[in-house]
């Protein structure tokens, strides 16, 4: 068993919190900035709660993180009150946030003047995957903190991996977003030439589902598409935010991404359309306007 504090409880967090309490078996106190969430979850699963970041990470073992994006990031480690300020010496800091690699390897440099270490470990199986305990984790650092942060993750993924040094495991995340933007685009437009040529849909996936087209976005979503059901998962405008993160690092590293370019701006469409909450499937409902 270990001190744990968890910062933000979203839609990932909240679970991902539950399941280091309850399977872990962790002493976890945790912090979300609106504090009703927090006593929410102090409620379901016990343990403490604090005030601030910078008093949630005070005496911990390993300080998890799981915000927004890059500012969030900044604000909640760095900012007044920030964890840093509380972590103390020899601890763990693993960031489950999906971020950009430069702000990882901005926290890792500044976690090694503190005396303590930084994981840059963005996750990867959704609000389900959070649910269910069952995420992949992408992992960047040193091998030593990572090997300790390993046993603590457990508690909610079915995957973790040392990927590179400190941003690798953002940079793994993009790439992860990057296939998962293709996949979506491709079965949007499957469907929708399935429905126009007269196919049956749950027929037609049955079959091709068990050849080379074969993904976890056809088995999972295909019959919610079908549908026109789009409350099923990650947000539009989350994986806009990402999908920016992909870019810039591109433009940063020479890598040529003309598909993904073009299909971030397919979800713009998509916002347009008042879909901004919609699950990222609904790339369908743009080409069926």
């Amino acid at each position: 068993m270990a001190k744990v504090a968890f910062l933000g409880l979203g839609v990932m967090g909240y679970p991902m919190a539950g399941h280091l309490k309850n399977k872990g078996g962790h002493e976890v106190t945790v912090y979300n900035r609106n504090a009703a969430k927090a006593d929410k979850w102090v409620a379901q699963y016990g343990g403490k709660k604090a005030a601030t970041p910078k008093e949630a990470a005070e005496g911990q073992d390993f300080v998890m993180m799981c915000v927004g994006n890059d500012n969030d990031v900044r604000e909640v480690a760095l900012g007044t009150n920030g964890a840093f300020q509380g972590v103390k010496k020899g601890s763990v800091f693993v960031d489950h946030t999906t971020a950009s690699a430069e702000v990882a390897r901005q926290l890792y440099a500044e976690a090694k003047k503190r005396g303590f270490d930084f994981v840059d470990a963005p996750v990867s199986g959704g609000q389900a995957g959070a649910e269910n305990g069952v995420l992949t984790v992408m992992c960047g650092g040193d091998a030593a903190p990572f090997s300790q942060a390993e046993k603590v993750i457990a508690a909610y993924a079915r995957m973790c991996r040392l990927l590179g040094s400190s941003g690798s495991g953002q940079l793994a995340k993009m790439v992860n977003q990057i296939c998962i933007a293709g996949l979506v685009q491709g079965l949007a437009e499957g469907i929708h030439f399935a429905k126009k040529a007269g196919l049956d849909i749950d027929s037609l996936i049955e079959t091709i589902s068990k050849g080379a087209a074969q993904s976890w976005q056809m088995e999972n979503r295909h019959k919610t598409m079908a549908a026109g059901k789009y409350d099923f998962g990650f947000a539009v405008d989350w994986m806009r935010k990402d999908l920016s993160i992909c870019i810039a690092e591109a433009r940063r590293n020479g890598a040529n991404l003309p598909a993904t370019a073009l299909i971030d701006q397919f979800y713009a469409e998509v916002q347009k359309m008042g879909g901004s909450r919609w699950d990222t499937s609904s790339l369908l409902a743009r080409l069926e306007r």
